[in-house]
């Protein structure tokens, strides 16, 4: 390690993206917390102090000036006093300095500077040289180019002709960015990176044959495994460093964006030429002004790699197939408001004037059903036959867009040279090694506790030290077993259970407020507030609700990744898995349950007049409103719906991360000046710049919050045909703001290859065809469709709807209201004898009163025949779609084929002109 004292203004470092020299690239950047000794700092305050690794720094007289650290703090005559306080520090200090000179060992090149406050944050800039870069890159099998280049051919036909004039079409809505492959119609045969083959590869310049986001992989992966010789808890690697508090972060750096600077543009009239990567996102990517374009997904791939790339890639084609969806959406509520006039139940409703039974007990008097006239045409808006059309279509919509992305999938992986990408050895995670170090160092003192008391004296301590030492070297091939994770798994277990209990809960909860609550508003004096008892309940109730799963999400998703960390999974693949599965279980339950309830559940187990069942044994069960619950679902759905988007998807992602940097600027304002002394002010670096930003945390929080979404748009469709149109709007905006937010908000993320988004999609494939099951439910069971089928086939006279209104009412005697829960006043001048309800039972007057009537178990034979016939037509459908479409368009599969036989051809010629030398060198001889 040599320090090098520079003192003036520093060299030009290129919008701080190289070292000092102007040359070597900062690959990664390593931040600590440190605290200095007073002596130490007074000594040092007055010296520009750089450290430069595997290098020299050149000073700006053009000087080199190279001491090393021993025989400067000799000439400075240093005293250093360690203070008890000071000890953490000093153990955190030399498990850095014991990294730094493994990483130096590992071939790569660092730079730090001097630490000239009392306490503060220091950066340590990371390089790594061709050398290291192209051995790591050997060892990761990393594919590059070749010199080779063959032509893609393309097809012919009706369908690349309409493929062409769709692109001549959307030709504006094209990103105006550099494409990765100038020539769309040859590619280069990519092959993994070999040293020895390094004549076959296009390299036209070593600092820029990798780009930036493979640099950064490539360091990140030596940071992974390299060790510190200081580590007391047998785990290695930067992660082991950041949760011990060695080091703070660790991350690569943004390029620097010019999309602001006018006089780089000025000077640079060749537009296209000179915007970085960076410059490109912001300005056709993350900005709402251009929420009509396509995303540049090969830009974002090369900048952030294949694994947020496919995040976004995945985002976009969903957000386009929610285009037709949506435009049907549309169709079918209009096909409701123009059949509106027409619909004869609704006519009905608004028309006949029967009197109906009190919705509760003493306080609610008679009322007539033409009351309900504005409520039955709102259901009709939504209930109609164009509903059962569209939960097919959605079924089949769901499958389309699953297949899609199999293809678009293995498109991106064919053009992304990702086809034989195999899975990776991952590095345990720090928590799992720490875990087994404690492990087999309990195993070790107890296997060893006997043999020790046959020891005595030094020679015995000594032996016994050796012994420990040996055995768990021996132990530490052992692995945490079913036995070490039965804790964390029992823990997991009853606190899932626990959630869905408290899920439920406040579900319960709810339904207790709106039964309450209408109650109490049927008790007062006022008519008016009587008189609209039912929607400021329902809306109140809805709004809570949100409130509610909003909060509960917030809980959830915490508690869910502490539950995960104690299962103490061995790699990051496998804690990232069962975190998934965790959230999505209880983020699920959450969102969906009020759902659920008023789909399935309410007003099924009210009883009947005379007969009703009671909640705590006063108020009176909840029934669905005259014109049935799918309006009241359909409210339900799109408040939450909405609500979740507008409040967590939109508004948290954009205020949250705004009051955090506005504390960090509070925060770093309050600083104290003595903590703050420096020698010389410069400008913040990009490694500064980027510090302050927020880290990226992974993919699971964007994922599900589309998956939810998905939810909302398939599960109960048949209940709100504008979902899609909803969900359009707000991935278009939800597009833009993720990329805001990965541009100028989050630190950039590690590079990580990915070949597929992973286990996400068999939750949308589960998802898919579970809403097949709860569509034909909500169809069977929640719409009027079936009983409205039943009667106009089985029981209508004229074959119409005329009569179904009176169909569906039954008769009670109002002389068999129970003691104190008929009406005490009625408004009513006419002696009321015969009151109706909405059921099919059998007339007081009859010898089974009240009992279910056959038109009852007719419907439901048919309801129940529903379901079985709609889930087996559409799951039949689907599956054919799928047999149908294959997983690989027949081009690429071809494109694929072609490249494999060309590389072996390479490699054969290559072969053959080795032997031809060989023998013409023996020929000579």
């Amino acid at each position: 390690v040599l320090n090098n004292f520079i003192e003036g203004d520093q060299p030009d470092t290129r919008n701080g993206l190289y070292f000092r020299d102007g040359k070597r690239k900062v690959d990664y950047v390593l931040a600590y917390n440190y605290r200095t000794h007073v002596s130490v700092k007074s000594a040092l305050v007055s010296q520009g102090l750089a450290v430069i690794s595997n290098g020299s720094s050149v000073n700006p007289e053009g000087k080199d000036q190279v001491q090393t650290e021993q025989s400067s703090q000799h000439e400075q005559g240093l005293v250093v006093e360690v203070a008890t306080q000071d000890v953490v520090e000093d153990d955190r200090r030399s498990r850095r300095e014991a990294f730094q000179r493994k990483l130096v060992e590992a071939g790569l090149e660092i730079e730090s500077d001097e630490e000239t406050k009392n306490q503060g944050i220091g950066f340590i800039r990371i390089h790594a040289p061709w050398h290291t870069l192209s051995r790591e890159a050997e060892f990761l099998k990393i594919k590059v180019p070749t010199k080779n280049v063959y032509e893609v051919k393309e097809g012919s036909g009706i369908i690349t002709a309409l493929n062409k004039v769709w692109h001549k079409i959307t030709k504006p809505f094209e990103p105006k960015v550099q494409h990765v492959e100038n020539d769309t119609k040859t590619k280069h045969i990519s092959y993994d990176f070999c040293r020895e083959k390094i004549h076959l590869y296009n390299i036209k310049d070593k600092e820029t044959f990798f780009n930036n986001a493979t640099r950064s992989r490539i360091v990140y992966e030596i940071l992974k495994v390299t060790g510190s010789t200081k580590g007391q808890c047998g785990s290695t690697g930067i992660a082991a460093l950041i949760a011990n508090g060695t080091y703070d972060s660790a991350y690569p750096l943004h390029e620097v964006s010019t999309h602001n600077d006018e006089d780089t543009r000025k000077d640079c009239p060749d537009k296209e030429t000179s915007r970085n990567d960076n410059t490109m996102l912001h300005e056709e990517w993350a900005r709402y002004g251009a929420f009509y374009k396509y995303q540049p997904i090969d830009l974002i791939r090369k900048y952030f790699g294949e694994n947020i790339g496919l995040y976004f890639a995945w985002l976009g084609v969903y957000t386009e197939f929610l285009i037709p969806a949506s435009v049907v959406g549309i169709i079918v509520f209009l096909y409701g408001c123009v059949t509106l006039d027409t619909d004869i139940p609704s006519l009905e409703m608004c028309e006949h004037n029967f009197t109906m039974c009190p919705l509760c007990d003493q306080f609610c008097d008679y009322w007539n059903l033409n009351t309900a006239c504005s409520t039955a045409k709102a259901s009709h808006l939504f209930d109609n036959p164009a509903t059962v059309f569209f939960s097919v279509f959605m079924a089949l919509w769901a499958t389309m867009f699953l297949e899609h992305w199999k293809r678009r999938q293995m498109s991106l992986c064919y053009q992304w040279d990702l086809t034989g990408l195999e899975e990776e050895e991952e590095h345990p995670r720090p928590e799992y090694e720490t875990k087994l170090f404690q492990k087999n160092r309990k195993k070790g003192k107890q296997k060893n506790r006997k043999r020790s008391k046959t020891e005595v004296g030094d020679s015995g301590k000594n032996k016994w030290r050796e012994t420990v030492l040996s055995t768990m070297g021996e132990e530490s091939l052992e692995k945490l077993t079913w036995r070490d994770r039965i804790p964390g798994y029992f823990i997991g277990l009853s606190s899932v259970l626990f959630m869905f209990g408290l899920t439920f809960s406040a579900v319960f909860g709810v339904i207790v407020y709106r039964i309450t609550t209408s109650a109490i508003m049927s008790m007062s004096s006022n008519p008016n507030t009587r008189e609209n008892v039912r929607v400021t309940v329902t809306s109140t109730a809805v709004i809570i609700n949100l409130v509610v799963i909003l909060i509960l999400d917030e809980i959830y998703g915490a508690v869910a990744k502490w539950l995960t960390q104690i299962e103490i999974p061995k790699t990051e693949k496998s804690f990232e898995e069962r975190l998934i599965v965790k959230s999505f279980l209880l983020k699920f339950m959450n969102a969906y349950a009020p759902i659920f309830y008023v789909a399935f559940f309410k007003g099924r187990f009210m009883g009947r007049p005379g007969d009703y069942v009671y909640v705590f044994d006063n108020y009176r069960m909840e029934e669905c409103a005259p014109g049935g619950c799918l309006m009241e679902l359909c409210i339900q759905l799109s408040i939450i719906m909405l609500g979740k988007q507008l409040i967590q998807n939109n508004l948290f992602e954009i205020g949250i991360p705004k009051l955090k940097k506005l504390h960090r600027k509070l925060k770093d304002k309050g600083t104290k000046p003595e903590e703050s002394n420096t020698n010389q002010t410069r400008p913040p670096q990009q490694w500064h710049l980027d510090y302050n930003l927020e880290q990226f945390t992974g993919l699971t929080p964007e994922y599900m919050e589309m998956i939810i979404q998905f939810g909302f748009v398939t599960l109960f469709v048949a209940s709100f045909p504008l979902a899609p149109v909803f969900a359009l709007l707000n991935n278009v905006i939800e597009i833009r703001l993720d990329a805001k937010k990965f541009v100028t908000e989050l630190r950039r993320p590690n590079a990580v290859r990915a070949k597929s988004i992973g286990i996400w999609y068999n939750i949308l494939s589960g998802m898919g065809k579970f809403s097949v099951i709860i569509n034909a439910f909500v169809i069977s069971f929640t719409s009027d469709f079936i009983p409205r089928l039943v009667y106009q086939y089985l029981y209508s006279e004229t074959g119409t709807m005329h009569g179904f209104i009176d169909h569906t009412l039954s008769h009670f005697n109002v002389s068999h209201f129970k003691s104190g829960s008929a009406p005490v006043s009625s408004e009513f001048q006419n002696q009321i004898g015969i009151c109706r309800y909405r059921d099919y039972r059998e007339p007081p007057w009859s010898s089974n009163p009240y009992e279910f009537s056959k038109q009852y178990w007719s419907v439901l034979a048919a309801r129940l025949a529903f379901v079985i016939l709609f889930q087996n037509l559409v799951m039949l459908l689907s599956e054919g779609l799928d047999w149908i479409i294959p997983d690989i368009p027949k081009d690429i599969s071809e494109q694929i084929k072609k490249e494999k036989t060309l590389m072996v051809d390479v490699f054969l010629k290559e072969e053959h002109e080795k032997l031809q030398l060989i023998q013409n060198f023996l020929k000579k001889d």
